[in-house]
């Protein structure tokens, strides 16, 4: 380190005493020694906020349908953005966000769960690649994270650690949020810094309100204790990824928008952004595919759960911006707003189309499992209330991919496609009232999640650092964008830059973009049968002018075969550098699934304090045969969770009931499979067993379930099919209790139902 931070070295932060040391204390003179500032002392606070699988045209600030009052407040007191990209997925985008370099450099070529040993898919940022507030937080700032956290290896987030890939171990002083793709808004897995808490059991709890208020009350502390500090906030609350959850009052206000169908939304919206000048004049409407079904193709019963689906998100997304609001409310209510930096990025990606069909477990398309709307309606309809129950909490709703698809108006392509804009290109605004003139016209310059960090770095006056906390530091890929703050029709700076997430790639260089969608279909089950045949060397790229077609919608390969090959030769160059290679190495876990993350033990002892062990550390209760021991004292009339691995939307719990004995296996809500003693368990020391025996090794396979009491079979039955990927994304396996949300309905108004008993020993095996 030196104390000259223009060297691209950390600042010392203090400057020689002032005292004055005699032979004697009487002789001396004291004086606390002055501590000087790297900054100057106009340097802003900084507060990144970031949604989560919100379409391009979704908003109403944009041309969209829904009512996003705080995205049109930053936008209208900044500038607004409509050529800026992602990566296409959530962990990439975040990585790259906060480190400023391209993804795979960080590690972060596929989500955190998807993690594989190929260099560039590790899901481990490297200490090389210092984020935004660990280099912030060296020249004074103060930080916080708030919301979604998915880049934390997932064998990493026990209570066992590693913690520094956690938020506190990247550089954020504080942490309030989850640590996974995803969590219920109602009943999440939170964490404060590194240690789990539980949310209140309350009906009218939403995690997105929640984070607004925890956010506001870090600023306030912020602002009482240390005032001459400037701060970094990152708020990404999860919304909207699914599952689709928010108060029927916020849905309720879209009742009946949604009822011409995706088709016409997407019409319109195209109408209402050329119109309002979000996009240009000449723009074209890419058609959609046919793999999407038509509106009009709908059953009239299905049009009703469809809209509804619809109308939940439009409800999810208006109210997490609104929280977002809060947060601004705050700045402005302590002073603060003037000299904030506020970066909007409306999201990570494209709007998903993982929900496929429409379904009332988004976990259900994401492991291929069809389950076809009848099914689905008798499901909801007898177990949960019918539509009414869309959006609350038992139910991980998500809504069909046609409207995914509308919402990338007028882009081809939808989340997880990188080669085209429908997967990587979201509005973004920018505000800073005391360094950034407001202006309406509307910033074109093509720009990436990794130019923000360069962004910051610039306006707060310091140049990144070639070392942070004695490791070298690899360039920042990023480049600054506050060129275009002061004119809005200045030429682009970025010359290029690369995409690629599951096969899916492309590449813009100067005006250009040479695109390849990619063997996966996000709105259409992702099973390995789809990838059996899948050559890249055989894909087909497409070439596009950009200036002039700004939705890719013209493919000009065929008049242009050298330019198209100029870029592919780029991109080889950019894949090689970044290792990106072998393509396709995010689909490793769904082309061979014993290469999903998983713990390589195979037998464990736990005892009741074990709880909150996330499901992708847990035993694989799921789908692989096993045999659970549980040695116990049973009361007078045995109460309570024995262990429960999952959740609402799917999970499995051994539990007593009234002394009785029960076991349940909740496959993705869709099918339960329940196990009850005949008798009462009497009390005392027993020894419980509940056996799982997989048919076979594929993924899915049916299973057969053994429960004994003292080695006497008590009752068996049949899953007709299993949970092939996960139950959920976040929720744990828990002894003697069941925090989370409730695997079981049975026992839903009286969770976390914990055991009335003492539980000594949970052993689990692994049976060959």
């Amino acid at each position: 380190m030196t104390q000259d931070s223009r060297d691209g070295e950390l600042p010392f932060a203090s400057t020689p005493t002032a005292s004055v040391a005699g032979r004697t204390l009487a002789q001396s003179t004291h004086q606390w020694r002055s501590r000087s500032s790297p900054l100057r002392s106009s340097a802003p606070n900084v507060v990144v906020i970031m949604l989560d699988d919100v379409g391009f045209a979704h908003a109403d600030t944009v041309g969209g349908a829904i009512h996003t009052p705080t995205l049109s407040r930053i936008a209208d007191t900044g500038l607004r953005y409509n050529a800026f990209h992602t990566t296409a997925i959530c962990s990439a985008t975040r990585a790259s966000l906060l480190t400023g370099r391209n993804h795979h450099r960080v590690e972060s070529g596929t989500i955190t769960e998807f993690a594989s040993d190929f260099d560039g898919y590790t899901g481990e940022i490297p200490k090389s690649a210092a984020t935004i507030p660990e280099v912030l937080r060296h020249y004074g700032y103060n930080t916080a994270a708030f919301g979604k956290w998915h880049n934390t290896p997932a064998l990493q987030t026990s209570a066992a650690g590693p913690f520094d890939r956690w938020p506190t171990g990247c550089g954020f002083d504080h942490f309030y949020g989850f640590i996974a793709a995803e969590t219920s808004q109602y009943q999440p897995s939170l964490y404060r810094n590194t240690t789990p808490i539980e949310a209140p059991n309350d009906p009218a709890y939403h995690l997105s309100e929640d984070l607004a208020a925890q956010a506001k009350r870090w600023l306030r502390e912020q602002h009482a204790l240390a005032p001459d500090k400037p701060f970094f906030m990152y708020w990404a609350p999860g919304a909207v990824h699914g599952p689709h959850q928010v108060f029927s009052e916020w849905s309720d206000k879209y009742k009946g928008r949604f009822d011409a169908g995706w088709d016409a939304y997407r019409e319109q919206a195209f109408e209402r952004q050329v119109a309002m000048g979000w996009i240009p004049a000449d723009s074209k409407l890419t058609p959609r595919p046919d793999t999407l079904a038509a509106w009009d193709s709908l059953p009239a019963e299905e049009r009703k759960y469809q809209a509804r689906l619809m109308e939940v998100y439009a409800g999810f997304l208006e109210h997490a911006d609104v929280q977002a609001g809060k947060v601004v409310d705050e700045l402005e209510r302590l002073g603060l707003r003037d000299n904030t930096l506020i970066f909007y990025v409306l999201s990570d990606n494209g709007a998903s189309a993982e929900g496929a069909g429409g379904t009332i477990n988004e976990i259900l398309s994401i492991s291929g499992v069809p389950i076809p709307f009848a099914q689905q309606m008798k499901i909801l309809d007898e177990q949960y209330g019918g539509l009414p129950a869309l959006g609350g909490p038992k139910i991980a709703n998500m809504y069909h991919a046609g409207w995914a698809w509308a919402g990338e108006s007028p882009f081809q392509g939808t989340k997880l496609v990188a080669g085209y804009f429908g997967g990587t290109r979201v509005p973004m605004a920018v505000s800073w009232p005391k360094g950034i003139q407001a202006d309406a016209a509307v910033r074109g310059q093509f720009h990436h999640v990794n130019d923000i960090a360069p962004t910051i770095y610039e306006l707060v006056g310091i140049t990144p650092p070639a070392s942070v906390n004695g490791v070298a530091q690899d360039p920042i890929d990023g480049l600054s964008l506050a060129y275009s703050f002061a004119d809005g029709s200045a030429s682009t700076r970025k010359a290029q830059q690369y995409f690629e997430i599951f096969g899916s790639r492309g590449i813009y260089a100067d005006g250009w973009m040479a695109s390849v969608f990619g063997p996966r279909l996000p709105w259409l089950s992702a099973t390995a049968a789809a990838y059996a045949n899948w050559n890249p060397d055989e894909d087909v790229w497409a070439l596009y002018k950009l200036d002039g077609d700004y939705s890719q919608s013209t493919d000009l390969a065929r008049q242009h075969p050298d330019k198209l090959a100029e870029l592919q030769a780029r991109f080889d160059e950019e894949a090689r550098a970044n290792n990106v290679y072998p393509i396709g190495a995010g689909l490793g876990p769904l082309l061979n699934p014993s290469a999903r993350i998983g713990t390589s033990q195979t037998e464990w002892h736990f005892n009741a304090d074990v709880t909150r062990l996330p499901e992708f550390c847990a035993p694989n209760l799921r789908a692989r045969s096993n045999k659970v021991t549980v040695e116990l004292t049973v009361p007078e009339t045995g109460e309570g969770v024995l262990y429960a691995l999952g959740g609402m939307a799917g999970g499995l719990v051994l539990y007593m009931d009234a002394g009785h004995l029960h076991f349940e296996y909740n496959c993705l809500s869709v099918m339960r499979t329940k196990l009850r003693s005949t008798a009462r368990i009497e009390p005392g020391a027993r020894r419980i067993e509940l056996q799982t025996l997989m048919s076979g090794p594929a993924p899915g396979a049916p299973a057969t379930f053994l429960m004994r009491v003292d080695g006497i079979e008590m009752a068996r039955g049949t899953a007709p099919f299993t949970a092939p990927l996960c139950f959920t994304a976040s929720e744990t396996l828990d002894v003697g209790i069941n925090l989370g949300s409730p695997v079981s309905l049975d026992y839903c108004d009286r969770a976390p139902f914990g055991f009335n008993g003492r539980i000594d020993d949970v052993h689990i095996v692994y049976i060959p």
